[in-house]
């Protein structure tokens, strides 16, 4: 996939916060916060057998924080939201035994990842077909916030199931923002496997193959 949940945290801070599947929800426990460490008293389940890592975004007394690394089953390397997914990790002080979790809007991203790659004639990684596949997307990062804005649509239209109020609301502005964003994003495709990009595809425009 393109984008993580660190994506949408960018774009939604509070969502972690306003929504919450209890079948999305990875790890639930009670943890101790010192700077970038977090460490875990108590939990249903360890961050390894969760697949919790790098991306993913935990929520320690009702605040949002995006996951560097996991150093152990009960241990993360966390950090504020940086500027950059490459910038240094960012201390948030210290926080004693309080509840922590990690849920994932992990099959939002992928369901619309799925209709990215559709829209740009791409086949899913490890196809084995002679097509295309996002194994050759060259500039993977700019389809990030194609594929964030899309799942917050998902998120917000299914957390709105009266379609009504603030969430219906949001929902629907991210449905126009996901349908900007798609008008202008674009991926660089390797055909050839020289790791330089021969073509330009975009989610406007239909591909056509020959039969």
């Amino acid at each position: 996939m393109f984008a993580t949940d660190r994506d949408l945290l960018v774009l939604e801070p509070g969502v972690f916060r306003e929504v919450l599947w209890l079948g999305q929800r990875l790890v639930r426990g009670v943890g101790t916060l010192s700077g970038t460490t977090l460490t875990m008293v108590s939990q249903d389940m360890g961050f390894d057998d969760a697949g919790v890592g790098e991306g993913h975004v935990v929520v320690i007394d009702g605040v949002a924080l995006e996951v560097i690394s996991r150093a152990s089953a009960g241990e993360l390397e966390v950090s504020r939201l940086r500027e950059s997914a490459a910038g240094a990790a960012v201390g948030a002080g210290s926080i004693a035994n309080k509840v922590v979790e990690v849920s994932t809007f992990g099959p939002q991203v992928a369901l619309v990842h799925g209709q990215v790659l559709r829209m740009l004639g791409l086949e899913a990684a490890g196809s084995q077909t002679d097509a295309p596949s996002e194994d050759d997307v060259v500039n993977p990062e700019d389809l990030a916030l194609v594929e964030a804005l899309g799942a917050l649509h998902v998120v917000y239209a299914s957390a709105s199931a009266a379609g009504a109020g603030e969430l219906a609301t949001r929902a629907a502005m991210y449905r126009e923002r996901f349908s900007a964003e798609r008008q202008r994003a674009s991926a660089r495709v390797d055909l050839d496997g020289d790791g330089v990009p021969d073509a330009t595809r975009r989610m406007n425009v239909v591909q056509f193959a020959r039969a």
